[in-house]
């Protein structure tokens, strides 16, 4: 049994984790008495008062001149390594001292070790990724382990690489991380990182003669440039509509980076599956995806960097061309805790490939893990592939200057059955620029517009009165997901849409909270006008709130469907957890059917928003669906998850 004082820390960290919104996997039972020391010292100044330990680390802030940035006020994460860590470091790369570090490295070192706009103690990232980057503007990653030699406490690791030998020390400006190595970020290109991976030689040698590589190369546009104003202080205020809507929190993007995401099979996991070679993996893909695409078997069965390749399908599906860490993938931690109605429905979001016409489906149930092209209605139809988190994935580095690869547990393959559902895409998923600079999909402490250069957006046409911004995931917000794409100011934006599993009759439907700033937009699907403009300062007449009459309230939907308008779905909602209110209940949550028709997955297709009003309004889109006639028209109806 914890002791008292045990006890009143171990509440601490508790609040800790219900404030931070990020998710908690691996936890001590028993917490150390020195959990969240008490300290007026700065990050500095814990440095500078423990020379035994600290002082060759100290020298390379202080070469850097990053010791001085750790001593003013703001929040920061600092992962120190000790003197014997430093030691290592220098004799593997053959610096005598300190001193003879140029001065480059000493800046690069510096910046590896520094979180900057967070304190991020262990209890609130033990398995994933940290919601900001570090100074270097690289990823940094968490995982946990046990360990069987010191009666299976927990042991952290940074970066795959550096165990946490004392944790949490609380400091005035943020929390301090005693490490046992040095970080090291590689400059690695994702596909080189993959290739160095010993237990995944089979995917590595597919990776390379289809060419797929190839197209995961790029790091940086180096011809986006913004006003350093611009990023670090913003626009002082923005208001948009009649009523003045403020945002006082608006700032830029730095910098542009490309990014990718790849889903790994290991040899091991491939012979589970009678995959031992290269040959062998090239028959199953041919097997697959023949079975698929009918009408291209044996048409290009050689032509591996041809797209339409069985082999080159297989492995382009397992990609991504953005960055999307583990805990990104679906909903996770306190956001989905405030948010999810997991009675309903699992969270789950949709991505597109780098396999054309193919997208994939990422689901996190009740079990707490995240699975792709699972399908779950009344009963599991489909089991998926699990990705396996970082904890799960061994000492293995698998983050990079470009991108990320996750483990999984079997053979991915695109699946239409997975995807014969209503596919509900939430709006940050389908901005990579944003998901690449780290600024959606991940837990902001307070509201905060992120702009990015419209005329650079992937998958993006604006007009040059449009701008366009993500906040991150809130909680308390009103959205799907905690998050939304804010598109304000007198705007006429046009954005790709994923494609379709299949060709067939669908309804292209978008979610959006009404609210007098939000205007008057007219749509269009490639070119052509969907209907009459939407009224964003006001819902349907008509809406009703349910009652405990089920026929009443399918009437209702029926009323509101024949008219072009939804309810928002009942799976999500605020404060889900504790019995909450589901986004259904909102009048001001809604639904608008912007077209209803055929849809090919050959063919590539842009959803067009222009506003109507003159003046500063926005659009606040939350999701966009795709849901087929099966579900729909379906003779049981479809459901209101």
């Amino acid at each position: 049994m914890m002791n008292m004082k045990k006890i009143q820390l171990w509440m601490l960290l508790i609040v800790a984790a219900i404030l931070s919104g990020i998710t908690v996997s691996c936890s001590d039972e028993d917490v150390p008495d020195n959990y969240y020391t008490a300290t007026e010292l700065t990050a500095a100044g814990f440095l500078k008062n423990n020379p035994a330990r600290f002082s060759e680390f100290t020298r390379i802030l202080q070469r850097s001149k990053f010791l001085s940035t750790l001593a003013t006020y703001g929040e920061y994460t600092l992962y120190a390594p000790t003197n014997d860590a430093v030691d290592a470091y220098m004799r593997s790369n053959g610096y005598p001292d300190v001193e003879a570090i140029p001065d480059d490295v000493c800046d690069t070192l510096a910046r590896t070790h520094i979180v900057k706009g967070g304190a991020y103690f262990t209890a609130d990232v033990s398995d994933g990724t940290l919601p900001v980057l570090n100074m270097d503007d690289r990823n940094i990653t968490i995982s946990c382990d046990s360990d069987v030699n010191n009666n299976n406490a927990i042991v952290y690791y940074v970066n795959k690489s550096a165990r946490m030998i004392e944790r949490d020390d609380s400091v005035t400006n943020g929390v301090v991380h005693t490490i046992d190595h040095m970080l090291v970020s590689t400059s690695m290109l994702l596909p080189d990182l993959i290739k160095q991976d010993t237990t995944a030689t089979i995917f590595a040698q597919a990776l390379a003669l289809t060419k797929v590589e190839q197209k995961m190369r790029k790091v940086e546009d180096y011809s986006y440039t913004i006003g350093r104003d611009s990023v670090e202080e913003g626009l002082p205020e923005v208001f948009f509509g009649a009523d003045g809507e403020k945002w006082t929190n608006v700032k830029y993007i730095e910098r542009r980076y490309f990014k990718y995401t790849a889903f790994v099979e290991t040899d091991e996991i491939f012979s589970k599956w009678n995959i031992h070679n290269l040959d062998d993996l090239k028959a199953y893909a041919k097997q697959q995806y023949d079975a698929i695409f009918p009408e291209d078997a044996g048409k290009y069965d050689d032509q591996w960097d041809n797209e339409k390749n069985p082999l080159n399908r297989f492995i382009a599906y397992h990609v991504l061309p953005y960055l999307v860490n583990y805990d990104q993938l679906v909903i996770s931690g306190q956001m989905k805790d405030y948010y999810c109605f997991l009675d309903k429905a699992d969270t789950e979001d949709y991505y597109e490939t780098m396999c054309p016409g193919c997208i994939m489906r990422a689901s996190g149930p009740k079990d707490g893990r995240v699975y792709l092209n699972r399908k779950r209605t009344t009963v599991l139809e489909e089991p998926g592939v699990r990705v396996l988190s970082p904890s799960e994935s061994g000492l293995q580095l698998q983050d990079c200057a470009n991108g990320v690869y996750h483990y999984i547990n079997r053979p991915l393959v695109f699946s239409r059955e997975a995807l014969n559902t209503r596919l509900r895409i939430d709006a940050t998923t389908m901005f990579p620029d944003f998901l690449n600079a780290q600024k959606c999909r991940v837990m902001f402490n307070q509201k905060q517009l992120t702009l990015f250069k419209p005329a650079f957006l992937t998958n993006v046409e604006a007009s040059s009165q449009s701008l366009i911004g993500v906040r991150g995931n809130e909680i308390w917000t009103n959205s799907w997901e905690g998050n939304m794409v804010a598109i304000c100011g007198e705007f006429d934006v046009t954005i790709k849409l994923p494609p379709v599993p299949q060709t067939g009759v669908y309804e292209l439907r978008m979610g959006y909270n009404v609210n007098p700033s939000r205007g008057i937009v007219q749509a269009y699907l490639n070119g052509v006008a969907c209907g009459v403009p939407v009224d964003l300062r006001s819902g349907p007449d008509g809406w009703k709130e349910d009652t405990d009459d089920e026929e009443e309230n399918r009437a209702t939907d029926k009323s509101m469907h024949n008219r072009g308008f939804m309810k928002a779905p009942d799976s999500q909602g605020g404060n889900a957890s504790n019995g909450g209110t589901p986004f259904r209940a909102a009048s001001w949550s809604m639904r608008r059917i912007l077209y209803t028709g055929e849809l090919r997955q050959d063919q590539e297709y842009k959803l067009r928003f222009r506003q109507l009003l003159k003046g500063n309004y926005s659009l606040s889109l939350d999701f966009i669906e795709l849901c087929p006639k099966s579900v729909y028209a379906s003779p049981e109806g479809e459901d209101t998850h």
